[in-house]
């Protein structure tokens, strides 16, 4: 056994684990952070996906102890738009791939900030528009067995829109009546 120190969620925490356990298993089993899934295990769907000092990992490939000392945010740590978003374009149906798809997509909107390429993306140079297709491609690790796909697109395009306009539309919408 091995402690690992994380900040998890803003919170220091050490654990007790084996140097074989992976990051996910530590959240979940050990931590008790149910909010990551554990789909695949195998690095292929992305229902793992949480944010490891900013940046999107597939947790079940990282060991606990390769995060030593790092900040891990689950999504249970997130408070972004995008998870209205979500909602309100439909961009979930059963919820399973959601946590994992927040995740992402919040690590894929810093990306691009940072000017990241993507296959889509025709010079590293150039900050292109997130276009459909940039989104679907900088997306395309995260699977939705249901195929919410267009609700995910057009939910990271709501937030994005948001965020240039500098108002959210979660503000205005908190003041519609329910239907």
């Amino acid at each position: 056994m091995v402690e690992v120190r994380l900040n998890v969620n803003g919170a220091a925490t050490a654990v007790e684990v084996e140097p074989r356990v992976s990051l996910l298993d530590a959240l979940r089993e050990r931590l008790e952070l149910t909010g990551t899934k554990k789909g695949c295990d195998q690095g292929a769907c992305g229902a793992c996906t949480v944010l490891v000092d900013g940046r999107r990992i597939v947790s079940c490939l990282a060991l606990a102890v390769q995060c030593d000392g790092r900040e891990v945010t689950t999504i249970e740590g997130v408070e972004h738009p995008l998870q209205r978003a979500f909602v309100r374009h439909d961009g979930l149906q059963c919820g399973y791939c959601t946590p994992g798809q927040i995740c992402s997509a919040i690590g894929m909107l810093a990306e691009h900030k940072e000017g990241t390429a993507s296959a889509v993306t025709e010079h590293v140079d150039e900050s292109p528009e997130l276009t459909e297709a940039e989104i679907r491609e900088r997306m395309s690790g995260n699977l939705c067995r249901c195929g919410a796909y267009n609700g995910i697109v057009s939910a990271i395009e709501s937030a994005i829109e948001s965020a240039i306009e500098g108002v959210t539309h979660d503000a205005q919408h908190e003041t519609e009546p329910a239907r």
